[in-house]
């Protein structure tokens, strides 16, 4: 990505004026068109009246879905629409049927909010949730997840990327196992959606979830969904509507065909045209130029914090991408981050309770997030170290 390229980028980016903004996996800097889309579109439904404006713009709605089918190299009707990651897995996953002594398998790396479900599910069905190893590099080990499948195992599901780490485990590898022992493979790609270049194709995924605010610059309370046509026609979701379904006959209904039967009726809409606005910005930036400009910040803030007395950086990962975490041995992770934003430095921190296979299993400290993204630069970069610096000394 050129120079000057970044530059517009940054210009076009009102929040690069005010901070450094190293919290892009967990809601990055949205850049003006996607803030003028929902600006403007809140204010003429003020003007014009909500059902009125959304029949208006119902046209610009639709492009929503081609404009996300074509980020995934999908058809639209493989896209729902919904208001974050989590509402969008859960819709396929708690349509999913599961009974005593089916296994669900997962990984180390695996979220919060998704091993919760796991639990939850296991516990009223008698379901089993097994954690697939790692390899040597800290990725999902492909070999011990082909050695677990049996007719017993009911679900594959993986996070691509995880909230705690640099880690992009290797789903196209998990695709095609899952692909020839026909078991479904759920994909959580909320913090890959918008950092690297996505083909549901080349991943061989069932489902994929994603949310906007992330790596996509979309505003919060927007997420999506893409559910293949081989698996949509097996499930029926655990919850409808009368947009997910239509009522036929008194005591009759019938689920819409396409992946908008895991939507509901009720959404905003402005926020919806705001993350096509967002999704369309990134498809015009390309996907691989961001992929290799986010990628190869995060190397350097990864050499620049070894560099660091006292510092440790803990990404794992053959491949690893824009999300870098630290600890260091004199200041706790939370101090960390409090003190890095009185100098107008944004991080997060990530805790035990996001990520307990992981933390537990490698013994982790409260750890300190920096996710770069290409319209931060090798200044800022340098900024953060050396703050970082000056804290520890």
């Amino acid at each position: 990505m050129r120079t000057e390229d970044v530059l517009r980028y940054r210009a076009e980016t009102p929040g690069c004026a005010d901070v450094v903004h190293f919290n892009n996996a967990g809601s990055a800097l949205p850049p003006e068109p996607v803030v003028d889309t929902v600006v403007a579109y809140l204010r003429d439904e003020a003007r014009r009246g909500g059902y009125e404006l959304a029949d208006a713009e119902a046209d610009r709605v639709e492009a929503v879905y081609g404009s996300v089918a074509r980020l995934l190299n999908a058809q639209p009707d493989d896209i729902a629409l919904t208001d974050n990651a989590t509402r969008s897995w859960q819709a396929v996953f708690y349509a999913m049927r599961f009974e005593p002594g089916d296994r669900i398998l997962t990984c180390r790396s695996e979220y919060a909010s998704n091993a919760i479900a796991y639990l939850q599910v296991a516990r009223h069905t008698g379901a089993v949730v097994e954690v697939v190893d790692d390899d040597e590099t800290g990725q999902v080990d492909v070999a011990d997840l082909r050695h677990r499948l049996d007719e017993r195992v009911k679900l594959i599901s993986i996070t691509h990327v995880p909230t705690q780490g640099g880690l992009v485990n290797p789903a196209e590898e998990i695709g095609e196992v899952a692909a020839e022992a026909d078991v479904p493979f759920l994909l959580d790609a909320c913090q890959s959606a918008g950092q690297l270049d996505l083909d549901v194709r080349r991943l061989r995924c069932d489902a994929l979830s994603a949310t906007g605010r992330k790596y996509l610059r979309g505003p919060r309370g927007t997420g999506f969904l893409y559910v293949s046509p081989r698996l949509r026609d097996r499930l029926e979701p655990a919850m409808l509507d009368l947009h997910s379904a239509t009522w036929t006959a008194p005591g009759e209904y019938e689920v819409e065909k396409t992946a908008r039967k895991f939507e509901v009726w009720e959404r905003n809409f402005g926020l919806v045209l705001g993350l096509g606005a967002a999704v369309d910005y990134a498809l015009e930036v390309g996907l691989p130029a961001i992929e290799g400009r986010v990628t190869a910040l995060a190397a350097t803030l990864r050499e620049q914090l070894r560099a660091l007395d006292g510092v440790t950086v803990h990404d794992q990962g053959k491949r690893q991408c824009g999300i870098v975490t630290f600890s260091t041995d004199r200041l706790p992770a939370a101090d960390v981050k409090d003190r890095l934003a009185l100098a107008g430095i944004n991080t997060s921190v990530s805790r035990r309770t996001s990520a307990q296979y992981d933390f537990t299993g490698r013994d982790l400290p409260d750890l300190v997030r920096a996710s770069v993204h290409y319209y931060n630069t090798e200044d800022e970069v340098r900024q953060l170290t050396g703050e970082l610096t000056r804290l520890l000394s």
